[in-house]
């Protein structure tokens, strides 16, 4: 269909997209048809010739596919900042982390906790224990999946922490999130979304892009767990 605008996006964005598709029809006239992934994951599949016309990822990714000529350089924009944060079973007590020393304690002294081996969270966090000095004791109780959503876990009894982007702890029903970790120890990700070089579908790719931008967004982001 000549209306349809294909998006890959990272699972950070999973809601807020959802969300615009309808608007962004409306105002555009493009249908948007996505669908979500680990950025990890997202590169590898377009390097394995996946069709796209529009990719959300991290701000980074974006600009290596910009520099290998995959993404036009020009039709990037950053789409909003994200932090990574931990959630727990609705209902549960909400554990202090609000200090380092206080993070560090309420990790070791966690059940399990959840997180994602691919996901820019995960990834994050594997690094975050790593320089706590904690990482063989978290991750011998550690529920690490391949990727997905982390505080899918809480509800089962899997995991009794979540970490994961705050955008998708607010996907799953049944989740308390706790809050963002100590802003002192983590750089807020910036996820950015460009045209594919391959698409043919420019100009609706572009009203796509410009809509996602737009002031009629930001409200959505921020709902989302996302800063516009």
């Amino acid at each position: 269909m000549e209306n349809v605008v294909r998006v890959l996006s990272t699972l950070a964005l999973m809601g807020a997209v959802r969300t615009l598709a309808g608007p962004c029809e409306a105002e555009v006239g493009t249908h948007i048809d996505a669908d979500f992934a680990p950025t990890v994951a997202l590169l590898d599949r377009l390097r394995g010739g996946e069709e796209a016309d529009i990719i959300i990822v991290t701000r980074q990714a974006l600009d290596e596919l910009s520099a290998a000529g995959i993404v036009v350089a020009d039709s990037r924009v950053d789409l909003a900042r994200s932090l990574v944060g931990i959630a727990v079973k609705a209902g549960a007590v909400h554990p202090d982390i609000v200090t380092e020393a206080a993070l560090r304690a309420t990790l070791l002294g966690a059940r399990s906790v959840a997180y994602s081996r691919i996901g820019a969270s995960g990834i994050f966090f594997a690094q975050l224990i790593e320089r706590l000095g904690i990482a063989s004791e978290v991750n011998a109780r550690a529920r690490i999946i391949p990727s997905g959503l982390t505080a899918e876990l809480l509800a089962n009894g899997e995991a009794e922490l979540a970490v994961q982007q705050l955008s998708e702890l607010k996907l799953v029903p049944g989740t308390a999130i706790v809050g963002a970790i100590p802003r002192q120890l983590q750089s807020p990700m910036v996820f950015s979304a460009g045209r594919l070089t391959a698409s043919s579908r420019v100009v609706r790719s572009d009203g796509v892009l410009r809509y996602l931008t737009s002031p009629a967004a930001a409200p959505v982001l921020r709902e989302a767990g996302l800063e516009a």
